[in-house]
């Protein structure tokens, strides 16, 4: 099950994965114009790990974008928290967290939007899903395009909530 934009195909994320959901979330830390990146190793830090340590354990769901040359360039994924063990983005155990980030040459094409597509006609779909992102980063626009709301600003980090609409 996946879908096709723009030469990127999107197919289910699998426990092989891993090591590029590293890559991911790394690319997913805000930085400001001008400041220099984290080192790559902050990723291993418990609060960032987190969201990729172990991955394909029960209730993990995402979505990997792939280019035309079968290149990863992009995924989306969730991940249950415990209210003991969890990233910056917790709500209550219930609330997947979410994560996402695209190679930035593939940025602002549409894979984000296609990716969170996927993801929410996914049977692996939450009824709430919560992230964290940073005020000035410009993936909050996409996040609240696709129905996010913030729910809780801690100086310049925002906690956002998505609820899925019921029908009728």
């Amino acid at each position: 099950m996946g879908s096709q934009l723009k030469g990127v195909v999107i197919r289910a994320l699998t426990a092989a994965d891993e090591p590029f959901l590293w890559e991911m979330l790394y690319q997913a830390i805000y930085v400001p114009k001008g400041q220099a990146p984290p080192p790559q190793e902050i990723v291993y830090q418990p609060e960032l790990a987190y969201y990729v340590q172990n991955w394909g354990r029960e209730g993990d769901c995402g979505y990997l974008a792939i280019d035309v040359d079968g290149q990863s360039v992009g995924a989306i994924w969730l991940r249950l928290a415990q209210e003991s063990c969890h990233g910056y983005g917790y709500v209550d155990d219930d609330t997947p967290e979410l994560s996402m980030a695209l190679l930035p040459d593939f940025r602002s094409k549409g894979i984000g939007t296609q990716l969170f597509n996927d993801l929410f006609t996914s049977p692996c779909i939450h009824p709430k899903i919560s992230l964290s992102v940073s005020a000035k980063n410009p993936a909050r626009r996409l996040y609240e395009r696709v129905g996010f709301e913030t729910i809780e600003q801690d100086g310049e980090s925002l906690t956002m909530i998505r609820v899925e609409k019921e029908n009728g």
